[in-house]
C-alpha cells in the first residue's frame, strides 16, 4: 500500500467513526429535546446516552480535522477556502451546543431551553457537514484569479444539496432512533426501547430512499461519480444486503418475548454504512474535490507522513484503553444505565 493509499484509509477511517459516532450523538440531543414534554423516559434515555459521549465524539472531530490538515495540506486549503460559510457555521453550532449541554446539567431553571438549543443545533450540524458530499463532486466550483471559488446561488438552487442534507438529517435520526432502541434495552427499559424501535422502523426505508434520490438529483458535472458508483455495485449490493438484515432484525421475536433483535440489528447497519462509505469512497478516488484536486496532489511528503504516522500510532495506544473503559462505565454499566 503506498503513503497515500494508507492516508487517505485513515482519513477514512476517521470520517467513517465520526460519522457514526457523530450521527447517535447529534440524534440523541433531538429526541431528547423531542420527547422532553411527550414522553419523558424516551427523553432521559437519549439524555443519559448523550451526558458522557458527546466530548468522545469531539475527539474524533479532532482527530479528523488533523489528519486532513497533516496528511493533505493542499486540500485542507481548497477545503478551506470553498468551506469557509458551512464550516464556519458548524463550529459556531458546535460551540453553542457543546456549551448549553454543560449548563443544562447545572443550570436546571432552563433545562428546557438549553434542551432545545442542544436539540436545534444537533439537527442541523450534520445537515451542514453532509452539504461538503455535493461540493466536492464538481459543478459548483470556478477558478477565479487562480483560486477556487463557490457558487452560492448555484448551489443553494439544487436539488442535490437538499436531497443530501435530507439524506443526512434521516440517516442520523434512523441511527440514533435504532442505537437507542438498543440502549434502553440494555438499561432495562423495554417501554423506551420499543418507542426507538417502532421510529427506526419508519426511518430506515426513508433514509434508504433519500440517498437513493441524491443519487438521481446529481448536476450533470457530477454524473462521473454515479457511472463510478455503477463500477463498485457488488459493494453497494452487500450494503443493501446487510441494511436488510438489520431491518429484519427488528421483527424478530425473542425467546423472551421481546420483539426485535437489537444488538443484530445495529451491528447489521453499521456494517451497511461501512460497506456503502467504502464503496463510495472507491467511486470518488482519486477526487478529493472534482476535478481540481486528487489525492496524489494533495498529499503530504514523506518525512510528515512517517512522523504524523508514528504521531496516530502512540495516540491510538493511549487512547484505546480510555475508549474502552468509557465503553464499559457508560454503555455496560448497569448501575449507571439504570439511574433515574
Amino acid at each position: 500500500m503506498s503513503d497515500t493509499q494508507l492516508a487517505i484509509t485513515i482519513l477514512w477511517c476517521f470520517i467513517f467513526i465520526y460519522s457514526i459516532a457523530g450521527s447517535i450523538d447529534f440524534g440523541a440531543g433531538f429526541w431528547s429535546m423531542v420527547f422532553s414534554r411527550r414522553n419523558p423516559h424516551a427523553a432521559d434515555i437519549a439524555n443519559r446516552f448523550l451526558s458522557p459521549s458527546w466530548e468522545v465524539t469531539n475527539v474524533f472531530l479532532v482527530l479528523l480535522v488533523v489528519a486532513l490538515v497533516g496528511f493533505f495540506p493542499r486540500a485542507a486549503y481548497v477545503l478551506g477556502t470553498l468551506l469557509l460559510v458551512p464550516v464556519s457555521l458548524v463550529l459556531v453550532l458546535l460551540l453553542f451546543r457543546s456549551a448549553f449541554i454543560v449548563y443544562s446539567y447545572s443550570v436546571q431553571k432552563h433545562e428546557l431551553a438549553l434542551r432545545i438549543v442542544s436539540g436545534v443545533t444537533g439537527l442541523l450540524i450534520p445537515g451542514l457537514l453532509v452539504s461538503v458530499l455535493p461540493i466536492s463532486l464538481g459543478g459548483f466550483i470556478h477558478m477565479s484569479q487562480g483560486f477556487p471559488q463557490l457558487e452560492f446561488g448555484k448551489l443553494l438552487t439544487s436539488a442535490t444539496l437538499y436531497a443530501h442534507v435530507g439524506f443526512g438529517i434521516l440517516t442520523e435520526l434512523f441511527l440514533s432512533a435504532l442505537f437507542l432502541s438498543d440502549y434502553g434495552r440494555e438499561a432495562g427499559d423495554e417501554q423506551v426501547s420499543q418507542h426507538y424501535r417502532s421510529i427506526a422502523v419508519v426511518l430506515g426505508p426513508l433514509a434508504l430512499a433519500m440517498a437513493v434520490l441524491a443519487t438521481f438529483t446529481m448536476v450533470p458535472e457530477a454524473l462521473w461519480i454515479v457511472a463510478r458508483m455503477q463500477e463498485q455495485s457488488l459493494w453497494f449490493l452487500l450494503s443493501v444486503v446487510a441494511f436488510a438484515i438489520g431491518y429484519d432484525a427488528l421483527w424478530i421475536r425473542r425467546k423472551n418475548g421481546r420483539k426485535g433483535w437489537l444488538r443484530l440489528s445495529v451491528v447489521a447497519v453499521i456494517l451497511q454504512f461501512a460497506l456503502a462509505s467504502y464503496a463510495y469512497g472507491r467511486a470518488h478516488m482519486p477526487y478529493i474535490v472534482h476535478p481540481d484536486l486528487t489525492v496524489e496532489a494533495g498529499f503530504t511528503n514523506h518525512s510528515m507522513f512517517v512522523s504524523l504516522l508514528w504521531g496516530y500510532g502512540f495516540g491510538t495506544v493511549i487512547l484505546l484503553p480510555a475508549f474502552i473503559l468509557f465503553w464499559w462505565l457508560f454503555l455496560k454499566d448497569k448501575r449507571y444505565l439504570r439511574t433515574k
